[in-house]
């Protein structure tokens, strides 16, 4: 039974009309970055530096920034942690990575802001 001030009943289907889906979103944002990595950047890198990279942009958040312990990033990819810690080094020297906070035992994990492209210079990084 219907009263008169209730609204009309609408299907989901009709309820969504007039919407408009991105079906973009940063779904396909995310795979721009990490396929622009692909394609540009990890030809000039290493195996722990690209693992570590990979490593750090699944776990980037929505403000573009990975908090992830260098413990866990060795235990995920298979590496010893000063492994990790040279990758980063020289993730951070090539430009793909910038330290947004630096870690300790009281603070917690280091961030890093996870960049896809590595900036133009005139020869690539050393490996």
């Amino acid at each position: 039974m219907t009263r008169l001030n209730d609204p009309p009943a609408m299907s989901p289907t009709a309820a969504t009309a007039g919407r408009q889906r991105n079906t973009k979103g940063k779904a396909g944002d995310r795979f721009a970055v990490v396929n622009a990595f692909l394609d540009f950047s990890a030809q000039h890198l290493g195996r722990a530096e690209c693992l570590t990279w990979l490593s750090l942009w699944r776990d980037t958040k929505r403000d573009g920034v990975a908090a992830t312990a260098q413990a866990d990033i060795a235990r995920r990819i298979g590496v010893h942690r000063g492994t990790v810690k040279r990758a980063i080094a020289k993730l951070v020297d090539a430009g793909l990575l910038t330290v947004a906070r630096r870690g300790s035992l009281r603070r917690g994990a280091s961030a890093y802001r996870v960049h896809p492209l590595i900036p133009t210079r005139t020869k690539p990084p050393k490996r």
